[in-house]
């Protein structure tokens, strides 16, 4: 258990039956009447936000949410396969609980499976991945003084705004919480 006033950012609690993550947190004090606690919480399964408040002195049971390294293998369907590099145990995870976190994703590469109570509800992938572009218009003279872009398709199927002067064939180092292209390998 954990009461309101020691809430950090980043503590996972469950609370009125979901799983929520604290992304902000401030004591109150106001002049008149008791102190109180504002969250703001994401729930980890859909991904909402909500604000609530709590009294310093309530206790929320603390949620334990295990990550553990697996290898992407392939999918079949709607279904996409893990394998544990330790025991090679291979879990099936459904699209649903995946959504587009694979999409710089190739076979083979590590993985984060976040799981409560043996429930997996998100995959994240590696911060940063490099991928081979395989479609890529030219780039077009003129317009660059402004940092102008242009559409690619790396391996994976996923699209890439890069500079002018990336073409196809070239490695490309992506971030994949943005999505945004990175430099040139």
């Amino acid at each position: 258990m954990i009461s309101a006033g020691d809430f950090r950012n980043g503590v996972t609690i469950e609370f009125e039956g979901n799983i929520y993550q604290i992304i902000e947190f401030q004591h109150v004090k106001p002049g008149k009447g008791a102190a109180f606690v504002r969250t703001k919480l994401k729930n980890i399964k859909n991904g909402g936000v909500v604000e609530k408040s709590f009294r310093p002195t309530e206790k929320c049971e603390k949620a334990h949410i295990e990550r553990k390294d697996m290898q992407y293998l392939y999918n079949d369907g709607d279904l996409f396969y893990f394998m544990d590099p330790e025991t090679y145990d291979q879990i099936p995870i459904s699209s649903a609980a995946i959504g587009d976190s694979l999409k710089f994703v190739k076979e083979n590469e590590l993985c984060k499976i976040c799981s409560h109570n043996g429930n997996v509800f998100a995959v994240e992938p590696p911060l940063f991945v490099e991928l081979v572009i395989t479609e890529c218009e030219p780039g077009v003279k003129g317009d660059t003084a402004t940092g102008a872009t242009k559409p690619c398709t790396v391996e994976t199927g996923a699209q890439v705004s890069v500079p002018l002067f990336v073409n196809e064939g070239d490695t490309i180092k992506i971030d994949t919480r943005t999505g945004e292209y990175l430099s040139r390998v």
